[in-house]
């Protein structure tokens, strides 16, 4: 696929993830419970993981029992994400929320680029790479100074 299909995917995927905390923390407001929201949310997503799984290739699924167990803490930390902005953002708001998960995911990929973690291409960290990083960090602080 060319990089716009990419571009374009990932770009639905960020604008996604406010969607998901907004509905997530207002379904765990309406159930009392933001742990019982995240199951909800987790059960649609395996249906959903489920059948793009059975339409794209189900005998892929037989390779997770080799691979290393490291590899399952995504699910961990998945979990931690959609738990943490399900409590969260009710009370921080998704803005706020929202910014600090960015913040994060800049500095985490950054990271993970820089040494090349997990089997990511390297990508070291350049003097310009860093002053677009805190440009980036600076640009979401001020959307939410506003």
């Amino acid at each position: 696929m060319p990089n716009h299909v990419y571009a374009t995917i990932m770009l639905c995927a960020g604008i996604g993830i406010p969607v998901l905390a907004a509905l997530n923390a207002a379904l765990g407001q309406r159930m009392g419970s933001p742990a019982a929201a995240a199951v909800i949310l987790f059960c649609v997503a395996l249906v959903v993981a489920g059948v793009a799984a059975i339409v794209t290739g189900p005998r892929a699924l037989v390779h997770a029992a080799g691979a290393p167990p490291h590899l399952f803490l995504a699910g961990t930390l998945v979990a931690f994400y959609v738990l943490s902005v399900t409590a969260i953002a009710p009370k921080f708001g998704i803005g706020n929320a929202v910014f600090f998960v960015l913040v994060g995911q800049l500095i985490s990929a950054a990271v993970i680029d820089h040494f090349g973690l997990f089997g990511a291409p390297i990508k070291g960290m350049t003097l310009a790479r860093s002053g677009g990083l805190a440009l980036m960090v600076a640009g979401v602080l001020l959307t939410q100074r506003a």
